[in-house]
Parts: structure tokens; sequence; C-alpha cells
């Protein structure tokens, strides 16, 4: 007789202007994976009604009832594929949305420096910004509940980390979610995918002329801010660090 094996799905948090895409791409590169990007979009900008760039085609291309979407989640995986890579936004995420759903999934936290967050999103996201939308309030309930139910941390990942090792931070994220390391992870033919959302044209310049995870640069610090982003920071700075303590060891 044959055992159905349980597909994995894997739900990685990020917040807002991480390496996201780009992991989303190094998943997508797995011939065993089928991949989402960020689903609970639509919902979010029903929900809130943010003037996000494409908002009307965003809300357009996805379902505005965050049950729809989790139940999605936690169905059918796309093309029957024994894993499935989830990319989500945790800002997303609004307090009123359940998240009930997210228990039975692989969950996993990709986190950047707050203060590199608030400078590249400001450049893409003009207007006033609060500590909520960069998504480490979320981020950190989200992965507090993941511990909870685990009983030990879930795996978190820094973006320059990926960058700065591709091979070994991904086969360090691989073991933790119990999947085989796979070489193709390191590359990708450049260009859009059908999987990505709608907003690609606004957002994933880089990525589309991307072949792999570019080599980390530079990033602001909190004297590069604004003075109006400075409080922002601050707020979000503890939140970052208590994430960052759990970070995987690149093998």
């Amino acid at each position: 007789m044959t055992r159905n094996i349980e597909p994995i799905r894997v739900a990685m948090w990020s917040g807002p202007r991480n390496v996201s895409t780009a992991m989303m791409r190094a998943f997508g590169a797995r011939a065993d994976c089928a991949v989402s990007d960020e689903p609970f979009y639509a919902a979010y900008l029903a929900a809130t009604g943010l003037d996000h760039p494409l908002r009307a085609a965003v809300i357009a291309s996805q379902p505005t009832d965050w049950r729809v979407v989790a139940a999605a989640m936690t169905g059918a995986v796309p093309g029957g594929k024994p894993v499935w890579y989830q990319k989500h936004m945790t800002h997303h995420m609004l307090p009123n949305f359940g998240r009930s759903w997210i228990d039975g999934l692989s969950n996993a936290f990709l986190i950047r420096a707050p203060e590199a967050v608030l400078a590249s999103y400001a450049r893409k996201r003009p207007g006033p910004l609060g500590l909520d939308e960069i998504g480490l309030p979320a981020q950190l309930a989200l992965f507090e509940r993941a511990a909870d139910r685990l009983g030990r941390a879930p795996p978190v990942i820094e973006g320059r980390d990926v960058q700065a090792d591709p091979r070994g931070a991904l086969g360090a994220l691989c073991a933790a979610l119990g999947l085989a390391f796979d070489e193709g992870m390191l590359a990708w033919p450049a260009g859009r995918r059908a999987s990505d959302g709608v907003w690609a044209p606004a957002w994933y310049a880089e990525v589309e002329a991307s072949t792999g995870f570019a080599p980390a640069a530079d990033e602001p610090g909190f004297d590069d801010l604004p003075d109006s982003l400075k409080p922002i920071a601050e707020a979000a700075r503890p939140l970052y660090e208590t994430l960052a303590r759990h970070k995987l060891a690149a093998l």
C-alpha cells in the first residue's frame, strides 16, 4: 500500500524590503516546490484602505477575505508538489485576521535591520509610515506563537546572511525545515514568473534582473534616516534584536 506523504508547507514571514522575493526565486528554482507570492496582500489593502502602487490591480487579483486566503494556504498544494513555499508579509496579518491556520505550517522568519527596511521602504512607499507597516510587531507575535507551539524557536534567517553565504544559509534553513538542500536554489533565470504578484512591475525590477543572490551592500544606519523615521527605528530595534538572537548558523 502506498502511504500518502504530507507536503511541507513553508510559511516564510518577512517584513517588506528584505530579500524575500529572491528567497521565493530560490525555492521556486527547486523542481519539488510550488511558490505563492504574498497571498494576503489584497485582503490587507482592502481592510486598511492604504494607497499602495497598483492597488486596484492587487485587489482585483486576489481574494479580499482573509478566511478564503487562509483556507487556500492550508488546502491543496499547487501542482501537487511535495513542498509549498508561501511568501508572506508580516504586516499583512492584521490583528483581526485569524492566525490559528498557521499552526499546521512550517513557519520560518526572514529578518532585516529596521533602519535598512525603513530607508528602502520609504523610497517605494512615500508618505507617513508607522511601525506596523514594516511588520516587526506582527513578525514577533507570529514568531512567539510558533515557538509556543513547537516548544523551541522556529527558524530565523537574516537576508544579509543569505547574501553573504547563500549555500551555507540556505543549507541551514533547509535542514531546519526538514528539507534536503538543492543546489538549484543558488541560481535562477532572469525575468518575471507567472507566480509573481501583479504588483511585480512596481517592486520587482531588481529581482527580475537577477540570476542569484546579490552580494550584501552597505546598508543605511540610524544616523542616515530622516528625523521622521528615527522614532520608528528606535521602537523597531528591540523587536528585531529579539528575533535576531535566534538566527540560524550557516552550515
